[in-house]
């Protein structure tokens, strides 16, 4: 499937429209393409968010008595609308140019902020992305020492990986993925239901202090140690969070391998 095809059915996949074949499909292109997985993360965004309460306004009593209002006799030559009908085209034109600008919106939303913000959207949107059926993990275990190896040959450094499971924070598998424009290891972890996945990839920083910033519901937090970046992306609470870097740090040499 090339990418204008995917273009076309990225929001009857998102409305659960498409049948099977053309689900796989989709699926399976997102995979592999970062640009066409982004603007599905990107509309699935816009849609959480135009499904808000607050975005919806009850009618005037006096527009609902008009459409309540008992249809009058009118002319045979000409009819006038009626006010209420010309709220309601005014209220769909409203709502067409709603989702015109809504793209540029989201756009815009990533890049305020500059550098700092856009990595955080980045971050954010890949989360939403992982959360796709089949695309969480490429490699499915437990077991750090499995899951350490798979990436080698597939990266050109060696993740850091830990097993937290003592913690509250088992290890569940890892991924490769995209990240800053850098091809990152994503390790995934569980917090009860909750996913928090971990982007890691080398950096000349050798330590920063944490970052810790909200988005749209998530929590982002992100650091620098001994030449690594690290982001950790979640809806758990942050204390949460805070609590999963803080294990993750604790031990900073891994154990050598079986």
């Amino acid at each position: 499937m090339m990418c204008n095809d995917a273009r076309l059915l990225l929001h009857a996949y998102l409305d659960d429209e498409l049948d099977a074949a053309q689900s796989v499909a989709i699926t399976r292109h997102m995979q592999g393409c970062a640009t066409c997985a982004a603007d599905y993360a990107d509309y699935a965004q816009l849609r959480k968010a135009m499904a808000q309460s607050s975005l919806y306004r009850h009618a005037p009593d006096e527009l609902r008595k008009q459409w309540k209002a008992p249809e009058r006799a009118t002319s045979p030559v000409i009819a006038k609308p009626r006010r209420g009908l010309v709220g309601l085209a005014m209220a769909a034109g409203f709502v067409g140019a709603l989702l015109l600008v809504a793209p540029m919106w989201l756009y815009m939303q990533h890049q305020r902020g500059g550098d700092t913000s856009a990595m955080v959207g980045d971050a954010v949107s890949s989360h939403i992305r992982s959360m796709q059926q089949q695309h969480l993990m490429d490699v499915v275990s437990t077991d750090q020492h499995t899951v350490k190896p798979w990436f080698e040959g597939k990266l050109d450094f060696s993740p850091r990986v830990k097993d937290l499971a003592g913690e509250g924070f088992p290890l569940i598998g890892g991924r490769l993925d995209a990240l800053d424009g850098h091809s990152v290891a994503a390790l995934v972890y569980k917090r009860r239901l909750h996913v928090i996945n971990l982007y890691q990839w080398p950096s000349t920083s050798t330590t920063s202090a944490q970052d810790i910033t909200q988005w749209h519901g998530y929590t982002v937090i992100r650091w620098a140690s001994r030449n690594m970046q690290y982001v950790a992306v979640s809806d758990v609470n942050e204390d949460d969070l805070r609590q999963f870097v803080l294990a993750f740090e604790n031990d900073a040499v891994s154990p050598p391998m079986r």
